[in-house]
């Protein structure tokens, strides 16, 4: 790889310098969007590998193309090791990202204009979650609940199910993007089932540790579909994986091939095994239990410098800050801010938030990457107190340049995997 460095330095000396650049910034500061996380280096080496040149329309014995005496073996591993990772009876591995996998869903089991039962957006749903502005919010009859923020964000299932038997739903769907709970699945699954609906679960943030089994398996309580992308917390490469019962497997199948995209990325479905096979480890759960507990403490330790958590704390690995509440400002000078002091988070809308998109009032944490780089509760306990000196002197450019070269200090000390 060293020489291939070298060439792209000499022939395109741009694109070089703005890698380098990239990896010294994630070097020298910390990735707290809870969306992010340091892919496994056995991964990096499969997504510039080979499998960039193969055209593999079809699946595992029956493509279109010749050639694909390897591409077959890695994409039935990729999917053998995602049944047995998830308990699933199928699984497609090759949708490009997670509103890609979730589009094959809709598109399959849905009519344009069916009623689907979904999180609102601002209370953690996801724009595939029948948000507006999204294609699938325009497609079908989106009906949304919310969380209840006065009893720590927990979901009023009576309010859900009352919904669902006036609405009569064809689809239920669950899941998010920036919701600090985990989800009773046997309580969706049971209203779904009153009212006649397809279940889907979107555990696109959360699907390592339902892989580690620190969080609750929605196909375990036999959910029909249950969609995650690959990276985030599983430390994969970018893409999407589908989970279905048997029942459902031609039909989802078709959907993402040729009903929604051609040639699947093998790089990417190699990474996606190798990620699958890491998963199956035993220290995967260590691993998944140390994200927890590092949600807990800066969760903790943020609580004690004042700020004011959405849904009062956590139970996955994601928070949520109301910093109009805590500081008297919106998440977008919060977040810059942060970026000040190479702590990265991103701007995030709080349930109900009067503010706009591109100024909410909150910002999103989230510990996987801290995690994996080897940050435990001391490290926790400092970013948090480096996070409240930061927004309560946000204005301080003295104090902002004394917190960044204490970040840069710590971060020196724990490598970032995959970059020398």
């Amino acid at each position: 790889m060293d020489a291939y460095r070298k060439l792209l330095a000499q022939t395109d000396p741009e694109i070089y310098d703005a890698l380098v650049g990239e990896e010294k910034r994630q070097a020298a500061g910390i990735e707290l969007i809870p969306s992010e996380n340091y892919c496994w280096p056995e991964v990096l080496v499969t997504l510039g590998s080979v499998f960039t040149n193969k055209y593999s329309e079809g699946y595992p014995g029956r493509r279109y193309y010749g050639g694909q005496e390897y591409t077959d073996v890695i994409e039935t591993l990729a999917r053998d090791r995602a049944k047995e990772l998830f308990g699933a009876e199928h699984a497609n591995v090759q949708p490009l990202s997670g509103a890609a996998m979730n589009a094959a869903v809709y598109l399959v089991m849905l009519e344009p204009g069916d009623t689907v039962l979904g999180m609102d957006l601002s209370h953690g749903g996801h724009l595939t979650h029948g948000a507006p502005v999204s294609h699938m919010g325009k497609l079908y009859n989106w009906i949304r609940y919310k969380s209840d923020p006065a009893n720590k964000g927990a979901i009023d299932f009576e309010a859900l199910r009352k919904t669902a038997l006036e609405s009569k739903p064809k689809m239920i769907v669950c899941g998010f993007s920036s919701y600090p709970r985990d989800l009773d699945y046997a309580q969706f699954k049971a209203i779904a089932d009153e009212v006649g609906a397809l279940t889907m679960a979107d555990i696109s943030h959360i699907g390592g540790l339902v892989a580690g089994g620190a969080l609750n398996n929605p196909v375990a309580a036999g959910f029909d579909f249950v969609t995650t992308t690959t990276h985030k917390s599983l430390r994969g490469p970018r893409g999407g994986l589908i989970l279905c019962k048997e029942q459902f497997a031609k039909q989802i199948d078709k959907s993402v091939f040729p009903g929604l995209q051609g040639g699947p990325h093998m790089n990417a479905v190699a990474g996606i095994a190798i990620t699958m096979g890491k998963a199956l480890q035993p220290e995967w759960k260590d691993y998944c239990r140390g994200i927890l507990a590092n949600a807990q403490t800066l969760a903790k330790a943020l609580v004690a410098g004042g700020a004011d958590l959405v849904t009062g704390g956590t139970d996955n690995h994601m928070m949520v800050v109301d910093c109009v509440t805590s500081w008297g400002f919106n998440g977008k000078i919060a977040e810059e801010a942060l970026d000040r002091v190479n702590i990265t988070c991103n701007k995030q809308v709080i349930p109900d938030d009067p503010n706009p998109p591109l100024r909410p009032s909150g910002i999103r944490l989230g510990t996987p990457a801290a995690t994996t780089r080897g940050f435990g509760a001391d490290e926790m306990n400092k970013l948090g107190a480096w996070m409240v000196e930061a927004m309560t002197s946000h204005e301080d450019e003295a104090v902002l340049a004394k917190v960044k070269g204490e970040v840069e200090e710590l971060c020196s000390q724990f490598p970032v995997p995959g970059v020398e």
